[in-house]
């Protein structure tokens, strides 16, 4: 298959390597609030509901996939048309000079057989046509999901998508702050009240011999964090593959160090949890954070595009699916089991303990120390990215291409508006698993259903009306039928009208 579309070889990859980078993005930040959530919801009813979500995440991933396919289908169908057009018109020229050199012969009879073999001409050539329409649907080109809202969408439900995809960014932002605050409080604060068993609350003092609080110390990290990451949303970086390496390298060693700390608990008959097998009422809460869990969708062309062989694409999904599936069940149950009390984030279950200070090793007050500052370390590189993303997502939204802005509406306001809004959510609220609730309830199920479900519908409508039945898409769904579309769109805005419905209730309590 030939290259991506200003891709170079070098920036290519095998699809092993693809799905490794897919499981990277969706195992992120979603799955330190799973545990919490699935002892709040109960065992059963959290296992189904997880497997539920995941299949129709996966539903959803497909109908994504078969849009970037009939995006690169609608691109190569209009370069075929310039090409045509381009060549009529050489044909056009080459004619009219030899009517002007034998402009003393009646050639009436060739000039129609001229014009009849025209229109029956290939586009360049039989080998040409034939190999082009062969790749109609080739995903060779990356078109993100926005530049699909526009070639696909009707009028202003572009900017829809814009809107929401904004809303989540912001979500995401205020999610990382918040547990990168709330991490660098629980390692900076170091006073023990006298009943040192008891969970910390905010008002308690941070320092023995100090009147600050621990709202006040997350605030200062709220801040301290802003301070150090927010001028970096004023410039344009980009992730080094370094980074990433090193990024994923933290990720696998936490997550490997809490399933084995859970298991050895529970091996060691030290488990003290005692989760309910189902309530109802927390329900809504697990399918916000389970949303959240599986998100993947918005970043899928950048990161199935440069894959080299896809032919297997959403067989090979779907094994990842299963796999990321299986890695969220051993993670919960294990911690459900283990803990007795479990915190939003799953990292501060490790922290060192404050009862027992003299008999902890060095080594395992390391590691709690280290799973501890976890979401420091792998957040704060990715923050600045995800900032710079909806910088420039704002800025397609509001500003007009080929109009001239000031330099502080260009360079100044717009990093403003996306590192203020989070910020100030993250300092009135430090709860990680409402963030990642609400998020993922609204915007997230937005994304992740909704914009899927509408997205193919309309590409399969343009690519019937331009391209015809004639050429298969080898990257079609598995699920063809209009019917899943409706269902998927009335179950998304089912599940808001319930979280809703719970969020209130939480309010009013």
């Amino acid at each position: 298959m030939p290259n991506s579309v200003g891709l170079h070889p070098g920036e290519q990859y095998s699809p092993a390597t693809g799905l490794i980078y897919v499981f990277n993005l969706i195992v992120g930040m979603g799955c330190l609030t799973l545990p919490a959530a699935f002892a709040a919801a109960g065992w059963g009813l959290s296992a189904g509901g997880i497997l539920l979500l995941a299949i129709v995440s996966y539903m959803t991933t497909t109908w994504v996939v078969e849009s970037m396919a009939c995006a690169n289908a609608i691109n190569h169908w209009r370069r075929m048309k310039q090409l045509k057009k381009r060549g009529q018109v050489a044909d056009e020229l080459v004619s009219r000079t030899l009517e002007n050199a034998e402009a003393d012969q009646r050639c009436t009879d060739t000039s129609e057989d001229q014009d009849e073999n025209e229109e029956e001409s290939p586009l360049i050539t039989e080998g040409v046509i034939e190999r082009t329409v062969g790749e109609y649907y080739a995903i060779q080109e990356q078109i993100e999901m926005g530049q699909m809202a526009e070639l696909f969408y009707p009028k202003v439900w572009d900017k829809v998508f814009y809107i929401v995809l904004c809303i989540y960014l912001y979500g995401d932002l205020a999610i990382y702050e918040a547990a990168v605050a709330k991490s660098l409080r629980d390692s900076i604060c170091n006073y023990v009240p006298a009943n040192c068993s008891s969970e910390p609350v905010d008002l308690d003092k941070c320092f023995q011999d100090s009147d600050l609080t621990r709202l006040e110390m997350y605030r200062l990290c709220t801040a301290a964090f802003i301070g150090v990451m927010g001028p970096f949303v004023f410039f344009n970086l980009t992730k080094t593959k370094y980074m990433q390496m090193l990024t994923t390298f933290t990720r696998w060693l936490a997550m490997g160090i809490m399933i084995t700390w859970a298991i050895v608990y529970l091996a060691e008959n030290k488990g003290h949890g005692h989760p309910p097998s189902a309530d109802i009422t927390k329900l809504p809460q697990l399918f916000g954070v389970c949303v959240y869990s599986f998100m993947c969708h918005h970043s899928l062309p950048a990161l199935i595009t440069p894959v080299t062989e896809k032919r297997s694409i959403v067989k090979l999904l779907a094994a990842d699916y299963m796999l990321i599936l299986m890695f969220y069940y051993l993670l919960a149950f294990t911690g459900i089991f283990a803990f007795e009390h479990l915190n939003d984030l799953y990292t501060l279950n490790f922290q060192p303990d404050r009862c027992k200070t003299d008999d902890t090793s060095v080594i395992i007050y390391s590691l709690r120390l280290f799973l501890l500052m976890f979401p420091v370390f792998t957040l704060s590189t990715n923050f600045p990215i995800i900032a710079i993303t909806l910088r420039n997502n704002l800025k397609g939204l509001c500003l007009r291409e080929g109009r001239r802005y000031s330099f502080f509406t260009t360079r100044c306001l717009f990093p403003l508006l996306a590192i203020i809004p989070p910020t100030l959510v993250g300092f009135i609220t430090s709860d990680v698993e409402i963030l990642v609730g609400i998020t993922g309830a609204y915007a997230g199920s937005f994304i992740q259903y909704v914009v899927p479900a509408t997205l193919v519908y309309y590409a399969r409508k343009m690519t019937l009306q331009y391209i015809g039945m004639g050429v298969k898409n080898p990257f079609s769904a598995p699920l063809q039928h209009s019917a899943w579309l409706v269902i998927i769109c009335v179950w998304a805005a089912l599940c808001q009208v319930f979280v809703t419905i719970y969020l209130i209730e939480e309010y009013n309590k």
